[in-house]
C-alpha cells in the first residue's frame, strides 16, 4: 500500500526541466547585467591624459627622436597598457602621462613645455587613486606635502617605480630581495647582515611595513604588539597569560609595544642579542 503521508518528489524528468530552466534564467540575467555594466561604464571617459594649454598630441614617434631609449623599452612596461591606438589617438603612449608634446618638440625640449610626473605625483594619482589615499594617511613616505600640506617632499614616485620599462617596481616586483634592495637603498641601517637576524626580514620589508602610508607610525601594517603577535603567538596553556617563547608576556605587553617597552629594540636584527634586545 502506498504511503500518502508524505508527498512524492518530482519525477526525474520534471527535475531536469526545472534545473535547466533555472540555469537559463541565470544565464540571461548575467548577460543582461554584463550588458548594462558595459553600457554604463565604458561609454564615458575614465582617464584623460594631462592637459597642456595650446599643446597638441604628436605621438610617441616624435618622442623617440630624443628619448629613443625610453620609447624602445616602453612596450615592455606595465604602463604600455595605457597606450591608445588608432588614428584619432595619434598613438599616444608617452603623452598619456606627459601630456601633449607639440610645444615640447617645437621648442627642442625646452623645460616647462612638458609634464614630468616624477616632479608631480598628482599625475600618477589620476590613475592610482589608492596610492593617493595612502599618502593622505597620518604616516606616509615624503612623496607629497601630506594631508595638511606642510610636509617636505623628499622623493617622488619614480624613486621606487619604473614607469618606462619592465615591471613598475624598481629592481623588480617578483623577488623579495629585489624589493628589499629598493628599501635599504634609503634605509641602510636595516640592510644587515646581522649575527642574529629577524626572520621576518626573509619575507621582505612589506611583511611589516606599508610602502605608501599607514595609520600607524613607521608605516607599520598593524598597531602596537598586534604586528608581532601575528607571528609570535602560541597556544595558551593557562588563563590570563600571554605565553610567547615559553614565558608569560602579559606584564611586558602592558608596558608598551614589543620594541618600545625596551625588550626587543633591534627589530630588524642584532649583532649581539639573540632575542633582538639591542
Amino acid at each position: 500500500m502506498r504511503n500518502t503521508a508524505f508527498p512524492r518528489g518530482p519525477r526525474p524528468a520534471d527535475f531536469v526541466r526545472r534545473v535547466t530552466a533555472f540555469i537559463a534564467i541565470l544565464v540571461v540575467a548575467g548577460a543582461s547585467a554584463s550588458l548594462l555594466h558595459s553600457c554604463t561604464s565604458a561609454a564615458r571617459t575614465i582617464v584623460a591624459p594631462p592637459h597642456i594649454p595650446e599643446a597638441e598630441f604628436v605621438g610617441s614617434k616624435a618622442c623617440a627622436e630624443c628619448h629613443a631609449e625610453y620609447v624602445r623599452e616602453f612596450p615592455n612596461s606595465t604602463h604600455a597598457l595605457l597606450k591608445a591606438n588608432g588614428k584619432n589617438a595619434a598613438e599616444i603612449g608617452c603623452e598619456s602621462c606627459h601630456g601633449p608634446g607639440s610645444l615640447h618638440t617645437d621648442s627642442a625640449g625646452e623645460r616647462g613645455t612638458i609634464i614630468n610626473p616624477k616632479d608631480d605625483p598628482r599625475i600618477c594619482f589620476e590613475c592610482h587613486v589608492g596610492a593617493k589615499a595612502d599618502f593622505s594617511l597620518p604616516h606616509a613616505h615624503p612623496a607629497t606635502t601630506g594631508p595638511l600640506g606642510q610636509a617636505t617632499v623628499k622623493l617622488g614616485c619614480g624613486d621606487c617605480h619604473e614607469p618606462h620599462g619592465g615591471t613598475a617596481v624598481v629592481r623588480g616586483a617578483d623577488a623579495i630581495d629585489a624589493i628589499n634592495e629598493g628599501c635599504v637603498s634609503c634605509h641602510p641601517a636595516q640592510r644587515g647582515p646581522f649575527v642574529f637576524e629577524h626572520e621576518a626580514m626573509r619575507e621582505g620589508c612589506l611583511a611589516c611595513h606599508q610602502p605608501h602610508g599607514s595609520v600607524n607610525p613607521a608605516l607599520l601594517t598593524e598597531r602596537n604588539a598586534n604586528l608581532c603577535l601575528k607571528c609570535h603567538m602560541q597556544p595558551q596553556l593557562a588563563e590570563n597569560t600571554v605565553g610567547i617563547g615559553g614565558r608569560d608576556h602579559s606584564f611586558f605587553l602592558s608596558q608598551g609595544t614589543c620594541s618600545s617597552a625596551g625588550c626587543h629594540e633591534a627589530v630588524h636584527g642584532s649583532q649581539v642579542s639573540p632575542s633582538l634586545r639591542f
